[in-house]
């Protein structure tokens, strides 16, 4: 079970750049980050040792932050294999080390962190950037992108569990109801894109 209070570890996915995030709800219940960046491998060295290297930083990272839920960008479409199995592997290293280390973790679509944020499904990277500003109160959209990606699917985690055990428990609602209908509409849409 989430723990509301905890802290949300975002993370957007990549060999070169891995983007993270760290948000939990502050005063008034309104979301604040805690953290931001990216852990970046260099390209010249061989795909072991990027590998090896990523998961040695998410694992610390993890350990530093001790989130309550990791969420992970789920990787559903790239029109470029290359770059698409680099991304499918940085997201398995994630995925296992949550797991590993005891978090529960949840994989969001592009599509659903978008709609979770800017409440469009189709919005662009700098609608969101300029949204997670807002919404975590800060000066600026945080750099680079993959930041500010991670820390939307930090968001829309954050929101989205709490609505769902709501909608789950409601009479006539739950189950297969309007809430799963919309994400669900939302990552039909996203495999289609």
């Amino acid at each position: 079970m989430f723990d509301l209070d905890g802290s949300v570890l975002g993370i957007d996915p990549g060999l070169s750049r891995c983007g993270y995030g760290v948000v939990r709800l502050g005063a008034g219940r309104k979301a604040e980050a805690l953290a931001c960046g990216v852990i970046r491998t260099p390209p010249s060295d061989p795909l072991p040792q990027r590998l090896a290297s990523l998961a040695i930083e998410l694992e610390q990272l993890i350990d530093e932050v001790r989130p309550a839920a990791v969420s992970v960008e789920r990787v559903l479409f790239q029109a470029n294999a290359r770059t698409a199995m680099s991304v499918g592997q940085a997201s398995g290293l994630a995925l296992a080390t949550a797991a590993r280390m005891g978090i529960p973790v949840t994989q969001y679509s592009p599509n659903e962190v978008k709609l979770a944020v800017t409440g469009d499904g189709a919005a662009d990277k700098a609608q969101v950037q300029a949204m997670v500003a807002r919404l975590l109160r800060l000066d600026e959209p945080p750099r680079p992108p993959d930041a500010a990606d991670a820390l939307a699917l930090a968001l829309c985690h954050l929101w989205r569990i709490p609505l769902s055990g709501a909608v789950a428990s409601t009479p006539g609602v739950g189950g297969a109801g309007g809430f799963e209908r919309a994400v669900a509409a939302a990552v039909a849409k996203d495999t289609r894109a």
